[in-house]
């Protein structure tokens, strides 16, 4: 994982301030209104459609035809293992890796990665990327005007110990905004990475934070319909993980399959 921030494009940051037309065509209280309609005819879905209109990239984003079986004997011989020299434990703490301190609310995240039946997932590789204090992205695609922080690369990995945990130290993500329809705004989340039993299986999702007030303008968030299913992204507060006078806390479990299986979006999502 590179920890290398990309130097943004001049011209491109100095019009990041000027509304692209297509972006500005559609209201928050039109998509409000179309997500309102969906949630009032659908019923048990705990993962997004694929089809999630208010989205509006999905509509162009998602697979169109059916999925092939791959050839098990061809591509699923080896399965990831990784281990103590593939990642180093500092790698979880995302404000020790430039010379200073990032700017923000440091905080820690734990949880555990578990199978449907409740049962720890070891050695799990976990991967995390996020905005800065200031709802920025280190990327060359996110050029809306919001500082860089020169200390702050926004990934970090680590692998979950024999009880299924993991932990990670950052800083908490602000909002950002987003292109998908005029003033929208993304309630402050960090991305997960992790792989199932093979490399073909990998895993994403989002983590949020309680009470964020842009949970129902969100149509990321509300594209899954299932109100239970929503509360299983976001995490819980708990003043056992913080620490005195250094960082507050909260505590988020990955739940890999069945019924309460945590939300995975779409490997070729970037918001």
């Amino acid at each position: 994982m590179s920890s290398t921030a990309p130097a943004p494009d001049e011209e491109a940051f100095e019009d990041a301030h000027v509304l692209d037309p297509a972006a500005t065509q559609d209201s928050q209280e039109q998509i409000s209104s179309e997500i309102s309609a969906i949630h009032a005819e659908a019923s048990g879905e705990t993962q997004p459609r694929l089809d999630f209109p208010p989205y509006r990239s999905s509509l162009l984003r998602h697979p169109t035809k059916s999925m092939v079986h791959a050839d098990p004997e061809t591509i699923e011989l080896w399965s990831p293992a990784f281990g103590d020299r593939d990642v180093h434990p500092l790698e979880s703490d995302l404000t020790i890796q430039r010379g200073g301190e990032p700017i923000g609310e440091r905080i820690k995240v734990r949880g555990r990665v578990l199978d449907g039946d409740g049962r720890p997932v070891r050695g799990q590789l976990v991967e995390i990327w996020q905005a800065n204090a200031a709802g920025r992205y280190v990327h060359k695609r996110d050029q809306h005007p919001a500082p860089l922080d020169p200390n702050f690369t926004g990934i970090g990995r680590t692998l979950t110990d024999e009880q299924g945990r993991y932990e990670f130290t950052t800083i908490k993500p602000a909002p950002y905004p987003w292109k998908n329809h005029h003033n929208a705004w993304r309630p402050a989340h960090i991305h997960f990475s992790l792989f199932g039993t093979d490399f073909t299986q990998r895993m994403i999702t989002q983590m949020y934070f309680p009470g964020d007030p842009l949970f129902s303008l969100d149509p990321i968030y509300q594209g899954i319909t299932d109100q239970k299913a929503r509360d299983r992204l976001v995490a819980t507060y708990d003043h056992s993980v913080t620490s005195h006078e250094w960082n507050t806390g909260y505590y988020w479990d990955i739940v890999l399959s069945g019924s309460n299986r945590t939300w995975m979006e779409d490997e070729e999502g970037e918001h």
